[in-house]
């Protein structure tokens, strides 16, 4: 649908437009930004297979080992456009209306959910299927460490989790859960009183027991996944290698609609962005979803 000046603004035009575009990411708060070059780069991951050795005077030294495996990041491009009016877009410049800051604004929030439901579930946000592009690059398709989710317990859910990337010998640095969960722990009470007050009233209080956390709707993502745990910190990484924050198109056919922009007197807005992570070691993650349903038959 194509938006127009006429149907959207009164006569006077306010010089206020209020956003109704919401999203943030969970791996963005929780994991560092790297600078990813336009063609990719590849991560070594390091470890050292066995501990230090004792060696007794004149005695003999062995062999400890190192393995090295590499993790390639290829950034992807996303993008968000929308046509309007070439009249919308005078009265736009002749009112100041803020609508081009507003653009902006709703698709930083728009690719920062994007990245969440691509780098989590390996799905395309618009089309809402599993992206041949992004392929095996997620967490539900890496992490294998799985723990059932216990209604009755959602707390011991969360410690068989860490337990399973400590067991691992990996760190715990964060925590990306669901709003489902969240209302779990916020309800979960021992002899009557509540554990987690500090998640009641959908709060999202930033940390949990000296673990950083983020609630997010994009942990589900209409997927069963409710918890991810592990070392965000250093085991995912993820960054930009382009952005096009905002550019107006004039002429031909931009979105593949099959009508010309100048032929129906429109312009094209469009961002984007190429973005690009990696899971630098899948097992020093833990996922809580919900138990898997069997098929009626």
């Amino acid at each position: 649908m194509v938006t127009s000046r006429g149907n959207l603004f009164p006569e006077k035009i306010v010089n206020e437009i209020i956003s109704k575009v919401t999203g943030k990411s969970s791996l963005v708060t929780l994991s560092k930004q790297i600078a990813i070059p336009f063609n990719g780069q590849t991560e070594f991951v390091f470890t050292m297979d066995s501990e230090i050795d004792v060696v007794a005077e004149n005695g003999k030294k062995t062999h400890g080992g190192i393995t090295v495996e590499p993790v390639k990041m290829m950034p992807i491009k996303v993008e968000y456009g929308a046509r309007v009016s070439d009249e919308f877009l005078y009265a736009t410049e002749e009112e100041q209306v803020p609508i081009l800051e507003a653009f902006t604004d709703g698709y930083s929030r728009k690719l920062a959910r994007g990245i969440d439901i691509m780098g989590f579930h390996g799905i395309n946000p618009r089309s809402g299927a599993a992206s041949a592009v992004i392929g095996a690059n997620n967490f539900d398709s890496k992490v294998n460490q799985i723990v059932e989710y216990d209604a009755a317990d959602p707390d011991a859910n969360v410690e068989a989790a860490v337990a399973m990337v400590q067991g691992a010998e990996g760190m715990v640095t964060g925590m990306a859960m669901a709003p489902a969960f969240s209302s779990a722990l916020a309800s979960y009470k021992v002899n009557g009183v509540k554990q987690f007050p500090e998640l009641g009233w959908g709060a999202n209080p930033g940390t949990i027991n000296g673990l950083q956390t983020d609630v997010n709707n994009t942990v589900s993502a209409g997927t069963d996944d409710l918890v991810i745990v592990g070392d965000f910190a250093d085991m995912f990484k993820w960054g930009y290698s382009k952005e096009i924050p905002f550019e107006i198109i004039k002429y031909g056919d931009p979105d593949n609609s099959g009508n010309d922009l100048k032929g129906y007197n429109q312009v094209y807005l469009r961002a984007e962005t190429y973005v690009g992570w990696g899971i630098m070691s899948p097992e020093h993650f833990a996922m809580v979803k919900k138990p898997a349903t069997t098929p009626e038959g």
